[in-house]
């Protein structure tokens, strides 16, 4: 069951989302090679939970097999949690990932989170050639119970059982970017996480209707209280200066994939307005709202007023620089800043 932070006594717990992105010039194994490195740091650095999330057919993310990476991820790490940030359930079927998953747990034990979501991860054209449901609401709620019931205790006269996975009771986590997975994970009480780093438009709404909707009382119920995270972009540095430099690559990134054209990450740019048209500039801003960016002090206070505005339990914080190394710097600076308790 995850842990109940108490909001108004600390600061929140914050955790890491890693897309394992490849920059420009970057091979994909040095991408899954800096991923690694991070792991380790924020593993060692204190932060709660380091999570990957799904992604096919991307210039951009290395992050499609996610089960795979986060048993990578096991071996070069000690105690951070490990999850799914997340599987996107309409891609496979509930018995594999309740193998999948349950091996893990078998191998590593309980350091694993199973995030799910109902989006394809991908563009149209891949999605269909990896499509095994629709993802509308009834049939993903179904196929969640399924799951669940595969890592849960054996069923007397089962035929069909996941094995490694049934026993293991790996926790779930519903994850949203609109209203319509806050409905599945409050029904059936689940422990719910907004994707507001990329999708800010509805997190309120979705967050009262979790609340709302949320019941502590059926079979299906992990947690006793409506338990929520959601996700920030993040970008620490020495200076508000170096901050906001080093953010144009992200920035540049959310440019490439809301207009289509998908690539490794860019370099900073010294100017975004010479380089892209002002029209997409505003697509960004837009897409990555939800964002602390800036020297130590500046970022802590946004992330406390965040989470105090939308009384979140927790922070997952992401974070893309063309250079890894500042990537892992910023999480440094942020977890000193928040007085993050060393592992």
């Amino acid at each position: 069951m995850p842990p109940h932070p108490e909001t108004s006594s600390r600061r929140v717990p914050l955790s890491v989302l890693d897309l394992a992105p490849r920059s420009a010039g970057m091979t994909p194994r040095q991408a899954l090679e800096e991923s690694t490195l991070l792991a380790q740091e924020v593993d060692e650095l204190g932060y709660a939970r380091f999570w990957m999330a799904e992604h096919h057919g991307s210039d951009t993310f290395m992050s499609s097999a996610t089960a795979l990476l986060l048993g990578h991820m096991a071996q070069h790490t000690s105690r951070i949690r490990l999850g799914s940030g997340g599987v996107m359930l309409p891609n496979h079927s509930p018995l594999m990932v309740a193998e999948y998953y349950g091996t893990l747990a078998t191998l590593y034990g309980d350091r694993f989170d199973l995030g799910l979501g109902r989006a394809p991860g991908t563009d149209p054209m891949t999605a269909a050639a990896l499509a095994r449901s629709s993802g509308q609401l009834n049939e993903f709620a179904s196929e969640v119970l399924a799951l669940q019931t595969y890592l849960g205790e054996p069923q007397p006269g089962a035929k069909v059982r996941a094995i490694p996975g049934e026993g293991t009771h790996v926790p779930l986590w519903m994850l949203g970017s609109s209203t319509g997975g806050a409905q599945v994970a409050g029904a059936l009480g689940l422990p719910f996480s907004f994707a507001s780093h990329f999708a800010p438009d509805q997190l309120r709404e979705a967050l009262m209707v979790y609340r709302d909707r949320f019941r502590a009382d059926g079979a299906t119920a992990q947690v006793e209280r409506p338990t929520t995270m959601a996700g920030i972009n993040v970008l620490v540095a020495p200076s508000q200066e170096e901050a906001e430099h080093l953010f144009t690559t992200a920035q540049l990134m959310a440019i490439r994939i809301r207009s289509g054209q998908p690539a490794p990450l860019d370099p900073p740019v010294d100017d975004l307005a010479s380089a892209v048209p002002a029209q997409l500039i505003g697509l960004a801003q837009a897409h990555q709202a939800v964002q602390a960016v800036g020297d130590p002090a500046s970022v802590v206070a946004k992330l406390e007023a965040f989470a105090a505005e939308h009384e979140l339990d927790e922070l997952i914080v992401t974070t893309y620089t063309f250079d890894p190394e500042l990537r892992r710097r910023s999480y440094r600076m942020l977890a000193e800043a928040w007085g993050m308790p060393a592992a």
